[in-house]
């Protein structure tokens, strides 16, 4: 299907609306939400420590790209492994030999018929409906009942070129009784003010294991916006770990519905900024039925003149009695000129429910690094041991080693840290 918008929005009047269908009620809603929709300021709420002024000056456009090599990306090299680079597939670098147990498919390989029903929103939100609109690509991930998936799944996004938008989705089928592990990574290569406009749908079925972990490395210079929108049905457990790791500006909007009794949902970020950079993570957890859990805990290291925002919600609708839900969000400043904005939140309709949240900002205990250089550590590597204590709570909840050797060792590269 091909949408005309007639858009207002400069920053992607160069763009070609997409051939790729998915459903023609979300097409004719991104089409009406890109014309009526400015670019969010710092007047919105939801946007009101983030600003995206630099975005909007941007003429971008999209070009496929000739990179030849994945040999800094790859995460994991056990794992199936497909690659997207500006939002198109490269069946050259992705290796998706003998894989079982599941099915995978390119989205402008897919007829509407083969996806599930969308839940992510569209109306006022501008970004999705640029997703949805100028969709380059994205992979259906079709994991079917009673599957047990023992190889991590790996999508690879690369961004190449200055100026270039991709517009990827990823859409994940999670089947009753199934279980499966996807690595999602995003990084760059001689790209500058460039962005990726990245949208994960992710329906979790009955009784179902899945879990996402996703590390973000784009180089200083990118843009980075993603949303997870996240259905689960009952019994079901669902992870998520969100390591952000580079990039000039990163927001992650992360959804959850827990549709369904006895879910559990797992919420763990870390966030380690330096330079100018900005992170802003929102996550929203909505409990709409009894005797359910989440757990949610988010971590940051704030450098330099570096900007982190953090915004978590929860929801405990009326009548989802029984409900456990945990928030927490631990920020450490390791200069005077980085800044944090923490706003947990709890919204809560039932009685029976045990719910707390908490924020806390500080800087390294001066007193606990002379006490470890009194006992012949130097002061480098006594405020490396703190920060590796202190992030090592979000990072002891990732099991897969793979990412967190990869973790590391972006982490010992960009910050001279040893996170082990």
């Amino acid at each position: 299907m091909n949408i005309v918008a007639d858009t207002k929005q400069e920053f992607i009047s160069g763009l070609t609306p997409s051939s790729i269908y998915l459903n023609q009620e979300a097409g004719i809603k991104a089409q009406e939400t890109i014309s009526t929709t400015k670019l969010p300021t710092t007047r919105i709420e939801a946007w009101k420590y983030t600003r995206l002024a630099k975005i909007g000056k941007i003429n971008f456009s999209n070009e496929k790209s000739s990179l030849t090599s994945i040999a800094n990306y790859n995460i994991d090299s056990d794992a199936f492994t497909l690659v997207f680079v500006n939002g198109h597939y490269s069946s050259e670098l992705s290796n998706t030999d003998d894989y079982q147990g599941f099915s995978i498919k390119k989205l402008s390989d897919c007829d509407s018929s083969e996806l599930p029903k969308s839940n992510l929103k569209i109306e006022g939100e501008l970004f999705n409906a640029i997703n949805t609109n100028f969709l380059n690509d994205g992979v259906l991930i079709d994991i079917p009942n009673k599957s047990i998936v023992n190889r991590t799944i790996q999508i690879l996004h690369i961004l190449e070129g200055n100026q270039t938008i991709s517009n990827f989705r990823t859409i994940v089928k999670a089947g009753a009784f199934s279980k499966a592990s996807i690595i999602q990574g995003f990084f760059s290569e001689n790209a500058e003010k460039s962005f990726a406009n990245n949208v994960t749908e992710a329906f979790v079925g009955e009784n179902a294991f899945l879990t996402i972990d996703k590390v973000q490395s784009e180089d200083q210079g990118n843009f980075h916006i993603s949303t997870e929108q996240i259905d689960q049905e009952k019994d079901s457990t669902f992870t998520i770990n969100t390591l952000t790791l580079n990039g000039s500006l990163v927001r992650n909007n992360l959804n959850i519905n827990v549709n369904g009794q006895n879910c559990t949902s797992n919420l763990n970020g870390a966030y380690l900024l330096k330079e100018k950079q900005h992170v802003d993570n929102h996550t929203v957890v909505d409990h709409k039925v009894p005797n359910c859990e989440s757990n949610e805990l988010y971590k940051g290291v704030i450098d330099d003149q570096s900007t982190a925002v953090f915004n978590g919600k929860v929801f405990v609708r009326k009548d989802a009695q029984k409900i456990n839900a945990f928030q927490s969000n631990g920020n450490v400043l390791l200069s005077d000129n980085s800044t944090v904005n923490s706003k947990p939140e709890l919204e809560i309709y039932a009685d029976d429910v045990k719910c707390s949240h908490g924020s806390t900002t500080g800087q390294l205990d001066e007193e606990a690094v002379f006490y470890l250089r009194a006992r012949g550590l130097s002061e480098k590597s006594a405020r490396h041991l703190m920060v590796s204590a202190f992030i090592g709570d979000v990072l002891e909840k990732v099991e897969n080693e793979a990412v967190l050797s990869f973790t590391s060792n972006i982490l010992r590269s960009r910050f001279g840290w040893n996170i082990d």
